[in-house]
Order: C-alpha cells, then structure tokens, then sequence
C-alpha cells in the first residue's frame, strides 16, 4: 500500500505561512534547497527545475495531493498546469480550479478518495498542504516530514488546521537530520510502522 507522506516546510512554532498564506518569510538556502532536492527531486516545481539544475527523475513520490489555497500560486503564476507536472497533482477542492489535463480535483468525502488512493498501485503521495487539508487527513497520514525552519512567525497557518485533528497523531519520532541553511528535517511515522 502506498504512504501517505505530509512533508512541509514549518517554523519552529508550528506554521507553514503567515496568516495572509505567504511564505516567503521562509529561508531559501540554495545549499539547502540542493539537500532537499537532491532526496527528492519531483518535490522541485517544474518551472524552477533548470534553474537549479534539478534534473533527476522522481525518488519516492508520483503523486502529489495539494488544497487548493496550495494550488493558487501556480495559477497566479500562469503555470496552467500546475506547479508538478511531471506528477500526478490532485486538487483538493469545493471550487473551480482552470482547467488542464495535468490537474485533478476532488472534493466531498475527502478521507475515502485518498484511502482509494493509498490502495491503488504505485509510489507513495506526497501531501504538500494545506494545514487545514492535513487536519482532514490527520487519520490517513503514514508519515511527517517536517522542514522546520529556524523562523517563528507568532501566527499563521498551522501544520494541522480545521476540526479534523485528533489530539495525538499516535506518530512516532524516526529520524533527525541537520540540513544546511540552519533546516532540520524531522520524520514521524504512523505508530506501528517502523
């Protein structure tokens, strides 16, 4: 069965954007970003891939599951078919997304459709965000990677938002990992899955 896999960037207190969504607070080491590329390559958005020389194909993930306050910036940006083409991008949505061949939505019984997912073949499911999409799919979450970033913002949006959090993920503490840039990346995985 396939994993699903919640690897984000966060602060030390627990944000992955500020309260508007942004992040551009966040570092952007290159070095780092070469570290965190470098282990996974199909997490570096396709317009930025020359540019930083990314050129390897994908190490865990072929699909990519994103909300759409997630999805938005590839859309501000033009970029029709999302930021992850070279992955299958599922949109987690109530609304309209533009349409292209390389996006997906679904919406409704959003825990059901990724279960399916998990159980169709294939390489693990990378859930880039939202908080508020994670919070939904805090019960069907195999594994935290967390990009803790040394930033705190005071507010924001949190890791897990929405009323779907229980209050203990049962997750258990794998692994930690200095990353340059000041970037520690911490894995949790689902109780009993070691």
């Amino acid at each position: 069965m396939r994993a699903l896999v919640y690897y984000i960037a966060t602060t030390i207190d627990g944000f992955i954007a500020d309260a508007d969504g942004d992040f551009s607070q966040f570092p952007v080491d290159p070095a780092t970003l070469a570290d965190l590329f470098a282990r996974y390559p199909e997490t570096c958005p396709a317009h930025v891939r020359a540019a930083l020389g990314v050129s390897a194909p994908p190490r865990r993930f072929d699909t990519v599951l994103m909300g759409r306050r997630t999805h938005e910036p590839a859309v501000q940006a033009g970029l029709v078919d999302g930021a992850y083409p070279h992955l299958r991008q599922i949109v987690v949505t109530h609304r309209e997304v533009p349409a292209s061949a390389h996006i997906e939505t679904i919406s409704g019984d959003v825990a059901a459709r990724v279960a399916e997912l998990k159980a169709e073949p294939g390489a693990d499911i990378w859930l880039c965000g939202g908080g508020d999409l994670a919070g939904q799919l805090a019960d069907q979450i195999d594994e935290v990677q967390l990009k803790i970033n040394p930033l705190a913002l005071g507010r924001g949006v949190p890791l897990f938002g929405g009323a779907g959090v229980p209050r203990a993920l049962d997750l258990e503490p794998v692994g930690v990992e200095p990353l340059s840039g000041g970037v520690i990346l911490a894995t949790y995985r689902r109780a009993g899955q070691l």
